[in-house]
């Protein structure tokens, strides 16, 4: 290979990267993680199943609603630029889902979703497995008494019992600890928003966990 033609062939390689950022999209989002103590929905179907070929009725139903992509993007379910905005970008019934199409499986109302047993009032700490960390505030809800899993979840359904900035990282998991919410029995669902902190970022991730009291 001649000198001339040995450096053509370098600045074509060097650029490359910059011909690809130009014809391919690139992603807001990254910060990823989802609940894996108690698993969320998404969790569940990934790692305690196979979306594959789920072992409960609920995630088989997931998979035929939405497909398989959704639980193997289960560290994903956000939107990019919500800024705290949540009810204004979800509506009622696709809580679980953010609102996006492909995680229309999550929002199936159900209640043989695989669950969690959890001692009401009693301390727990939610461990939230992290593929990237990002500083922000998280914010749990619970079910209301009288809440039914056969109706899609609306936000009226929710109320707050947690919020924590920055919480502690240990291996690539969050801890939360709290003191989880007295008066429950029976199923509920816990929902937790993930607001990234601005001006950082306005993306947000949403996560849904099947418990019974």
């Amino acid at each position: 290979m001649t000198k001339r033609r040995r450096s053509a062939l370098v600045a074509l390689l060097g650029a490359i990267p910059i011909l690809l950022s130009a014809v391919l999209p690139i992603s807001s989002a990254s910060a990823h993680g989802s609940t894996m103590n108690p698993p969320s929905r998404t969790y569940q179907c990934r790692f305690n199943e196979n979306p594959e070929n789920p072992t409960s009725a609920a995630c088989r139903a997931a998979v035929a609603a939405g497909g398989t992509q959704a639980f193997y993007d289960w560290h994903e379910v956000n939107l990019p630029n919500v800024a705290g905005n949540h009810r204004a970008f979800i509506p009622d019934g696709q809580l679980c889902g953010a609102g996006r199409a492909k995680y229309t499986g999550l929002n199936l109302a159900r209640n043989d979703w695989p669950a969690t047993r959890l001692t009401s009032g009693a301390n727990f700490t939610f461990q939230v497995k992290a593929t990237a960390a990002h500083l922000g505030v998280w914010t749990t809800y619970v079910t209301r008494n009288g809440y039914d899993p056969l109706t899609p979840l609306r936000w009226s359904d929710l109320e707050q019992f947690n919020q924590v900035t920055n919480p502690p990282i240990s291996n690539g998991v969050y801890q939360i600890a709290t003191r989880l919410p007295s008066g429950k029995s029976g199923r509920h669902l816990i929902y937790t928003i993930w607001q990234r902190q601005l001006p950082d970022s306005g993306e947000a991730f949403y996560l849904c966990n099947d418990v019974i009291f």
